[in-house]
């Protein structure tokens, strides 16, 4: 081997060795970037998560143990069920259960209506002042949802349904943000589509369930879970238009239980209902978490 290919044999050894060496700490910086990233991501998940174990705890502590804690302990030996008996006894929370489930399920399926035909409308057909009635449309979500109410409660009184469902559905089968949302995702839709289909003949109802509905499903999907979600946790409303026990739902079943059911000093009891009425909702987020993220990312894309 001659001098001038030892040399190259050299420089590229060395070449090869500042290249590992950068490789390496490139890796390095990689790794402890991820390690501090997770470790406050595992913080935050602490901080979030925190709350939900407390309750879970709390709720299987007996009311004598609870109390005979001066400073509270983050676990227990010995945990008990009976409050979440007496959640179901103390008041009749199964009935409010199915309350709930009616109130939401119709409540859901008709603003699934609305807002599609709504959506529909603002987005594909043509009519005078369209622009100006959606903006008009848009501006109503600036007004405080105090004043909705208040005209809400004035109007179902005056069309005398207090205390019955219909009381309770009617001020909800709508939503300015579902529908922008929609209508957003309505119009990714190519309009070359609209109008060969209307060559075909197809009418706008077929176009919208047999073309726009099934191109949507993810943000109809992810729509309808939020829905649900609202109506599980809606309170004031049905707190303010229904004094029947009849007509109440699990969020007025917990004030109901706090007043009538185990008392104020109960704490135990009272997280035991907080949890077997949150449940529902902490499935339906786990099992759909994906499809509301990709729904609501979806529906903000234009192109």
């Amino acid at each position: 081997m001659n001098r001038t290919e030892t040399k190259k044999h050299h420089t590229a050894r060395s070449t090869e060795a500042d290249y590992s060496k950068a490789e390496r700490s490139v890796r390095t910086r990689r790794t402890a970037a991820g390690a501090v990233t997770y470790f406050f991501l595992a913080l935050w998940a602490l901080i979030v998560l925190f709350p939900f174990y407390w309750m879970i705890l709390t709720s299987v502590k007996s009311y004598g143990a609870y109390n005979s804690e001066y400073i509270p302990k983050f676990f227990t030996l010995s945990p008990t069920l009976q409050n979440y008996i007496d959640a179901f006894t103390a008041v009749p929370l199964g009935r409010y259960f199915v309350n709930t489930i009616l109130f939401t399920v119709l409540t859901t399926a008709a603003m699934m209506v609305v807002i599609t035909l709504a959506a529909f409308a603002f987005a594909r057909l043509d009519f005078k002042g369209r622009n100006a009635a959606f903006l008009l449309f848009l501006s109503l979500m600036m007004i405080p949802n105090e004043l909705v109410i208040i005209t809400n409660f004035v109007t179902i009184t005056n069309l005398g349904m207090r205390n019955t469902f219909q009381g309770l559905i009617l001020p909800s089968i709508t939503s300015v943000f579902y529908i922008y949302l929609l209508k957003e995702n309505f119009e990714q839709v190519p309009d070359s589509l609209y109008r060969a289909a209307k060559v075909d003949g197809t009418s706008d109802m077929k176009y919208l369930l047999k073309v726009l509905v099934p191109i949507s499903k993810p943000t109809l999907i992810t729509v309808t879970i939020l829905k649900v979600i609202e109506c599980w946790n809606s309170y004031v409303w049905p707190r303010l238009i229904t004094d029947d026990e009849a007509y109440y739902l699990v969020s007025n079943g917990i004030q109901e239980i706090r007043e009538n059911g185990f008392g104020r000093e109960n704490i135990p009891a009272m997280m035991a209902a907080v949890v077997v009425i949150s449940l529902p909702l902490i499935l339906l987020f786990l099992i759909f978490h994906k499809k509301i993220m990709a729904g609501v990312s979806r529906g903000g894309i234009k192109g």
